[in-house]
């Protein structure tokens, strides 16, 4: 299975490409779309839209993971990511991909075993379990880690292991 995980956002959207199953995920691409403020939110949307298209027309995803609706104490904010994530479910839509979502907290818990990690926990556990040479990016890793996520609620007995909290 090919995943492209996402970590939506307006300005700094992270991304990862990972191959294979929860027991050998290969990273094959990740990186941080990064649109400068000088852009308008709908330039910056329609940019991460059209990178994200291009990222599965070179990859061909199987299926397209991405971080769900986190709490947020501003309105704004949670508009913003919002949107991010709507440009990301309608360019998976536009190459007849299924959207998969996951909250933060059960992407911590599938990497670290720790659903209140913080991030940089999580960048050095996607470091060591996908043998990195260095640490990604915190938005590159946030998706590495989504990847992970998304690769182990495919595969049913780690599945129904984490859902029971147990990995």
């Amino acid at each position: 299975m090919r995943v492209l995980a996402v970590d939506p956002a307006v300005r700094n959207t992270g991304y990862a490409v990972l191959e294979g199953d929860a027991r050998t995920p290969k990273v094959l691409d990740f990186g941080v779309i990064t649109i400068p403020q000088v852009h308008a939110q709908s330039v910056a949307l329609a940019a991460v839209h059209t990178h994200l298209s291009n990222l599965m027309k070179k990859w061909q995803p199987d299926e397209i993971a991405v971080e769900g609706i986190i709490y947020v104490q501003s309105h704004k904010i949670a508009i913003s990511m919002g949107a991010a994530r709507a440009a990301a479910m309608i360019a998976a839509a536009d190459h007849g991909l299924k959207v998969y979502e996951y909250a933060p907290r059960k992407v911590k818990m599938a990497v670290v075993g720790k659903g209140t990690a913080d991030k940089a926990q999580v960048a050095f556990m996607v470091r060591a379990l996908l043998q990195l040479s260095e640490t990604p990016p915190a938005d590159a890793a946030d998706a590495l880690a989504i990847g992970m996520a998304h690769l182990q609620a495919s595969d049913p007995i780690r599945a129904k292991l984490l859902d029971r909290r147990l990995i």
